[in-house]
């Protein structure tokens, strides 16, 4: 512990004192070190009560993300399954649809919708997921059966087979923006739900995730479209590899035939 400030004390070596404690711990020492060290240390104050501000403020939207969980648990609904699916703008590859039952009162730091996240946090965060559901439930619905259905009950029927995958029977649905077919539970369509529960955040985390490794997996068979760094997205890379090369057995014909006429 620093005893005196004296010129050898750095902003660095102040700061490693500190390495490793709570931001309450850390802000109550710096604040001891105040009338010894002056602005050196009143900077850092300044880097950690912001610090903590960003914490709360998460800590609040977290909170505001579990309203539908907890009216759901009130109403005696304890297994609650998000719904959510990606993939339904790309030229290639399938719909990916995900179910995810998270435990009563989870906290998963950062958790939020996976178009908000960067590919680092999304990665991450699945992993989390992974580890503490309760259940996860994945459906595929592939380019051909997107061609002959459309995209939008392709979506639908991905999330269907993600309800069905699971090995948990949930008390109650909560799903992005839809209402799905055949399900006897009783279910809500949120829309930006992925915004808006933590649930369907899982989902949307799981659905996106795993849809992105099934592409870059392709993207070692088909390695001339470039679905590593695009996943299938219609990006000026993909149509131009697309009008060279033409299409490949995972493109979506309905999607493409505009660039191959």
């Amino acid at each position: 512990m620093l005893k005196r400030c004296e010129m050898k004390y750095t902003i660095k070596a102040i700061e490693e004192s500190i390495r490793g404690l709570s931001l309450d711990e850390a802000l109550e020492k710096l604040y001891l070190l105040k009338d010894e060290c002056g602005d050196k240390v009143l900077k850092l104050i300044e880097k950690y009560e912001k610090k903590k501000e960003k914490e709360r403020l998460e800590m609040l939207r977290y909170e505001k993300m579990c309203e539908y969980e907890r009216e759901a648990y009130k109403k005696g609904l304890s297994l609650v399954a998000g719904i959510d699916e990606a993939g339904r703008g790309p030229l290639a590859g399938p719909v990916v649809g995900a179910a995810v039952i998270l435990p009563k009162d989870i906290f998963i730091k950062g958790l939020n919708d996976s178009k908000k996240l960067s590919e680092k946090k999304r990665e991450e965060l699945f992993e989390v997921i992974k580890k503490e559901a309760l259940d996860i439930g994945i459906g595929m619905v592939d380019q051909n059966e997107i061609d002959k259905i459309n995209i939008l009950n392709a979506a639908k029927k991905a999330m269907v087979l993600a309800v069905k995958n699971l090995k948990v029977r949930p008390d109650i649905l909560f799903v992005d923006a839809e209402k799905l077919e055949e399900q006897e539970m009783e279910q809500i369509s949120i829309v930006k739900g992925d915004a808006l529960s933590i649930s369907i955040a899982a989902a949307s985390i799981i659905a996106k995730v795993t849809r992105d490794r099934l592409m870059e997996e392709m993207d070692k068979k088909y390695p001339q479209y470039g679905f590593l760094n695009h996943k299938g997205y219609g990006t000026k890379e993909h149509i131009n590899a697309i009008k060279k090369y033409g299409i490949c057995p995972i493109h979506r014909i309905s999607f493409t035939k505009k660039f191959i006429l």
